[in-house]
């Protein structure tokens, strides 16, 4: 064989390979890593507003968000997939709600402030990312 059809035969090869996982990649919404974060950070947030007592970690919490971003970049999203992702209003309250929901799971009651400090506050103790974010 020549080494140019050699070579057209890899290049495509690499070509088709690049092209699959583009297709392929998993919409930023299901990296769980991602969503997971960004659920954590809003948990925090809203003790943290609910909560007199307890403060985010505002330094530590936009940290973290730009790890996300990174670790985003890393599985190959651009910048404008992510972008995309963070500015979807049908899917920053899809995730309020799986915020609201989980610490609903934990104990916080919407009528009830005091919840949400307990909440915080067993959080903080168990060293979980919503407690490492807040203070």
């Amino acid at each position: 064989m020549k080494k140019t059809t050699v070579f057209a035969f890899g290049m495509m090869a690499a070509v088709i390979g690049f092209a699959g996982s583009v297709c392929a990649q998993t919409a930023l919404k299901d990296v769980q890593y991602v969503r997971d974060g960004i659920i954590h950070v809003g948990m925090a947030y809203e003790i943290s507003e609910r909560c007199d007592s307890l403060r985010p970690r505002t330094l530590r919490g936009l940290g973290f968000l730009n790890s996300l971003r990174d670790h985003a970049r890393d599985l190959g999203y651009s910048d404008d997939q992510i972008d995309d992702y963070v500015n979807d209003r049908a899917e920053k309250d899809r995730l309020e709600g799986m915020a609201r929901a989980e610490l609903a799971r934990l104990g916080a009651n919407a009528d009830d402030d005091a919840s949400f400090c307990a909440v915080g506050r067993a959080q903080m103790a168990a060293n979980t990312r919503v407690g490492w974010l807040l203070r």
